[in-house]
């Protein structure tokens, strides 16, 4: 799948901002976890592009964009680099995580469903590679930081069907040819809001039916 000029500054542009926002969410993390200046650094770099490593792996796109673009370095970078000089007091730190974690889910469910298009993958392929990127990284912080990861925690509001929801949307809207950065850019608020609010109303996936347990 071919895109124009338009539609490749504002993939990255998105993307760009996505590993900014993950780069914030693990370098909060490894605040939080009382790690030092190259933990933070590397707890950024691991959020920040883990999930685009594992995408462009999958798809043939080697080696990963990650490595051969130095933007995306330099965007975790940053991000550590604001948290480490200012970061909020660590009662109040859960906010700032979860919108900034949203914000990266949003924008990588998306870029993660285009660049599986544009490899040639049609709308189911490209949506599992668009949820693969958005919590890829987040799943390779918490493993990381020590901490199970939000999108396997029984207790975790919805995580992966957000992505889910934000990846299908864009991968529909490629399969249709009308998808547009501000398109893009629409599903990608989907996703994020609906994050917020799953975490909000903490909405959760159903688990499994149990028997009731019988008297011995």
């Amino acid at each position: 799948m071919d895109f124009g000029a338009a539609q490749l500054i504002a993939f990255d542009v998105l993307d760009l901002l996505g590993a900014f926002a993950f780069g914030l969410s693990g370098a909060l993390v490894a605040v939080r976890r009382d790690f030092d200046v190259v933990g933070i650094a590397v707890l950024a770099c691991c959020t920040a592009f883990g999930g685009g490593l594992i995408r462009d792996v999958l798809i043939g796109d080697v080696p990963p964009a990650a490595f051969t673009d130095l933007r995306y370095l330099g965007t975790a970078l940053l991000a550590a680099l604001v948290v480490f000089l200012w970061h909020p007091p660590e009662r109040v730190q859960r906010v700032p995580l979860t919108v900034v974690d949203a914000m990266g889910l949003g924008l990588y469910c998306v870029t993660g469903a285009v660049k599986a298009a544009s490899f040639g993958l049609g709308p189911v392929p490209a949506t599992l590679m668009g949820v693969t990127t958005a919590v890829g990284g987040g799943m390779l912080r918490d493993l990381l930081a020590g901490l199970q990861p939000s999108v396997l925690r029984r207790d975790s509001e919805l995580y992966a069907l957000p992505a889910l929801a934000g990846a299908g949307a864009a991968s529909l809207l490629l399969h249709a040819g009308v998808f547009t950065w501000w398109t893009g850019a629409l599903a990608a608020l989907g996703a994020f809001v609906l994050r917020l609010l799953a975490v909000r109303f903490h909405w959760s996936a159903p688990r499994a039916l149990r028997r009731p347990e019988e008297p011995f």
